[in-house]
């Protein structure tokens, strides 16, 4: 086997059409492969920025237009008898034509395509193109004819095997791409190939087994001979004369196994396998690396409805987890070294499942390398989200071939554990009025309860499967039921104050978030707003949800002060989706043994943009990621309503028992203790202790002048109960003193609180892009102090990076308690 990549030299052109800027028409710029229409202009410096002000607008023409790729290239001389035209990925309804001869058609951005091109391969220079058909008017044909269905957007992203969320959506751009985004080539053979490569992992009583499926292509009526090895243990397995299948069993004993993060070792092995003609040459190989783990989904009804609990390697996994979207609209700008950092940032948050939603794409070969390295679980859905689906022909086919592609591509990876059928559809069909528009019609049941169980089943059963999520685990129960499977709660944010989340003990929460604009620096580069407003034209254009910012305001109003400008609203709202979304991880978590893990909406965004994102669209790590650090960690203390009091409860997702001195104290704001009891913790390995308080702890005084604190020494972060809102506590004026100076690692911004400081935050981007800080959301008590490392590849002003803006309290809004650096300046130092 030999490949001939075919990634140089391409050019693109739009088809003529009214629709095409004069600029742009009759014109051939220069084509980066793998990428599409959207990179190349934009590099060809024919477009604006789509993501900056409004230009995603006025850039829609794009996906209204046909578009042409074209490129020469030299065929490399060899005897092989067969060359075949691999095409990885194509976006999305393609014609490809060689030497001005039609080889094929695709209409699925979701898999690969393979076309015999040997006898159309000339000696010296050959001609390939590739012309890409208007999304938007295939899909709307295929609406036409099979008639319109429900969704939760005005596009027909529905209609056609691609990206969902390019047709945008209630945190992305419109913007409807068509390209070679992944790669293409030449594959030369001879006698035989490797078709698929598909290995079954088990372990089981310190036993390893690998289950090889192999498929070959042939030419040649002759056995072949399979070759595979792995972890020291090697077999051999014939595929006879005329056969295209074999199966060859691995065994290896006392494999190193692979567990999530914090669980154990990530023991990966590389798995090799070779095709071998009769007289022992290597026709082609195959490799990659496994991991020996089970997986399990424990669903057995018990006192509580039904489970959703993950089992990994026989061990119940509460899942810390957090919802995945595409990192960018364009993938191919997505590269390794981002998806390194994105899911170092995840990790770093304590997550320890990613969920990739349906709306998106299956995650690329790099996102799973890294998920396996790493130990973060994978959740997969396939890619059905918020509609209802045709089933008729081409989809039916389609989403077959999609789905058998796709997992047996993903086979191999540890990290993957759960397949999932779609994103909300089940219970779209039973909550969102669709079942009287739909009129009979298909809408996806058959794919999520029949084809793609049966796929999973037949192709990987050693990954469990589930039909939606949410999905309750049978249809006589509603699909969104909270004693029941998996749960998403969207009535916080859409309707209802945070401290609804409260009401729900669900056994697993696979969507729940809060929103927040992104990071001043983000802001900047992408807005031209002068100057910035919540409402300013920039800002309402990338704030995408439905009454969005009425949303912020609603969940502003009930908790913190008015804000008097434009960054106290930056700064409080951002707040106030950590405060929303960390009361309600640590509520969830504080029901271990009933609820068996959270996912939260959304790590990461794909632009700038107001979203529910702990990571904003140019990466930085907004308030909330911090907060869902603290939420995460592997010990959680936590104050939790209960039976009408207060308890104390610690949360240990650790291997070994916590055993330690804890204290809870109700103080004054000024410090002043008024009662404390003492308790000493002793939480079994993942478990968690619930303690009431009593009467004297769990009832304030003065409620506007009092919280409770409870420690556990340096075990465990402290976990703070304030008695009232912030909008309503008798804050003193923040006064402390700050100094700054340089240290190995950046500059060390030291803060001591003269008053109680709320939820204090530094915000170095302000100052420059760069900038970046360790910590954020800490609350100071008088005489405490708290030290913040700022990195930036300058070094920042100290007075300004100890006052406002830069430096934000709660109890720095109102005039009356503006924050007062007693030394920023004069006592800060360099």
């Amino acid at each position: 086997m030999t490949r001939q990549t075919l990634h140089e030299g391409w050019t693109l052109r739009a088809v003529p059409g009214s629709q095409v800027p004069d600029g742009i028409a009759g014109r051939a710029v220069p084509a980066t492969v793998p990428g599409c229409v959207h990179t190349d202009l934009l590099a060809a410096g024919l477009i604006p920025d789509p993501f900056v002000d409004d230009n995603e607008t006025t850039l829609a023409w794009i996906g209204r237009t046909d578009w042409v790729y074209e490129t020469t290239f030299d065929r490399r001389p060899g005897d092989d008898e067969r060359v075949d035209l691999v095409c990885a990925g194509l976006d999305t309804v393609a014609t490809i034509t060689l030497n001005g001869v039609e080889v094929g058609r695709t209409e699925n951005m979701h898999r690969g395509h393979r076309f015999a091109v040997g006898a159309l391969l000339r000696p010296g220079a050959n001609t390939l193109t590739v012309r890409f058909d208007s999304a938007y008017r295939y899909a709307q044909r295929h609406r036409d004819a099979l008639g319109d269905r429900p969704n939760a957007y005005p596009e027909p992203f529905q209609f056609i095997r691609k990206m969902a969320c390019n047709f945008g959506w209630d945190w992305g751009p419109t913007l409807v791409t068509a390209g070679i985004w992944q790669e293409i080539g030449l594959h030369a053979w001879s006698t035989a190939r490797l078709a698929t490569v598909r290995p079954l992992v088990t372990v089981a009583g310190g036993v390893g087994r690998v289950e090889l499926h192999v498929e070959v292509e042939r030419l040649a009526v002759t056995p072949l001979t399979v070759r595979a090895a792995v972890a020291g243990a090697a077999v051999e397995a014939v595929v006879p004369a005329g056969e295209r299948t074999a199966v060859a069993t691995l065994t290896v004993r006392d494999p190193g196994l692979w567990w999530p993060r914090g669980y154990g070792e990530q023991a990966l092995h590389r798995l090799d396998v070779t095709l071998c003609a009769p007289d022992g040459r290597t026709l082609d190989t195959w490799s990659r690396r496994i991991g020996f783990r089970s997986v399990r989904l424990d669903t057995t009804p018990d006192a509580h409805g039904t489970p959703f609990a993950l089992h990994v390697n026989d061990t119940p996994v509460f899942v810390r987890g957090i919802n995945w979207i595409p990192d960018d609209p364009f993938p191919s700008r997505i590269t390794r070294d981002r998806l390194a950092h994105r899911l170092d940032q995840a990790a770093g948050a304590g997550v320890n499942l990613l969920r990739v939603w349906g709306g998106g794409r299956y995650e690329s070969e790099d996102f799973y390398d890294l998920a396996d390295e790493l130990g973060i679980l994978v959740q997969q859905d396939f890619l059905f989200a918020c509609a209802a689906y045709p089933e008729e022909e081409p989809f039916g086919t389609e989403v077959a071939a999609e789905a058998t592609e796709q997992v047996t591509r993903l086979a191999t990876h540890p990290s993957l554990v759960l397949w999932t059928g779609n994103n909300e559809n089940i219970w779209g069909w039973y909550d969102w009025d669709w079942q009287e528009p739909l009129a009979g019609r298909t809408w996806g049941r058959g794919y999520y309860l029949d084809l793609l169980p049966r796929i999973v089943g037949e192709l990987d059963p050693t990954r469990p499967y589930w039909p939606g999520s949410p999905w309750s685990g049978s249809e006589e129960i509603h699909p969104n039921d909270p004693a029941h499977g998996t749960m998403h709660i969207w009535d916080v944010w859409n309707t209802d104050d945070y401290t609804k989340y409260r009401e729900y003990v669900p056994r697993f929460v696979a969507e729940f978030g809060y929103q927040a604009p992104p990071a001043y620096a983000t802001l900047r580069r992408a807005l031209t707003d002068e100057p910035l407003a919540p409402d300013s034209p920039g800002m309402a254009h990338h704030q995408k949800a439905t009454d969005g910012d009425a949303k912020l305001q609603r969940g502003l109003d009930a908790h913190l002060p008015e804000p008097a400008d434009f960054d106290d609203w930056h700064f409080l709202t951002q707040l106030n989706q950590a405060r929303a979304i960390q009361l309600g991880v640590e509520h969830f978590r504080s029901h271990r043994g009933v609820c068996a893990g959270t996912i939260v909406w959304q790590l990461n965004d794909c632009w700038p943009v107001t979203s529910w994102s702990a990571i904003d669209g140019d990466g930085r790590r907004k308030p909330l990621w911090y907060a869902l650090r603290r939420a995460y960690a592997d010990r959680l203390l936590t104050v939790q309503p209960r039976d009408g009091g207060l308890a104390l409860v610690a949360v240990n997702e650790t291997g070994e028992p916590w055993r330690a001195p804890a204290t809870v104290t109700r103080l004054t704001l000024a410090g002043e203790p008024r009662a404390k009891t003492a308790y000493p913790l002793d939480v079994p390995a993942y478990s968690a202790v619930v303690l009431a308080l009593p009467a004297d702890l769990a009832g304030p005084e003065e409620a506007r002048r009092e919280l409770l604190v409870a420690e556990a020494g340096d075990t465990a972060e402290r976990a703070l109960w304030f008695f009232a809102e912030d909008r309503e506590v008798d804050w003193p004026a923040a006064r402390f003193d700050a100094t700054v100076a340089p240290g190995d690692d950046g500059q060390r911004v030291r803060v001591t609180a003269r008053t109680a400081l709320r939820d204090l935050t530094l915000f170095p981007d302000r100052l420059d892009p760069s900038a970046d800080v360790d910590r954020a959301l800490v609350t100071l008590l008088p005489g405490e102090s708290a030290t913040f490392t700022v990195r930036a590849d300058t070094a920042l002003d100290p007075g300004a990076l100890t006052a406002r803006p830069v430096l934000r309290c709660v109890n720095d809004i109102d005039a009356a308690t503006r924050a007062v650096p007693a030394a920023a300046t004069e006592g800060a130092t360099e």
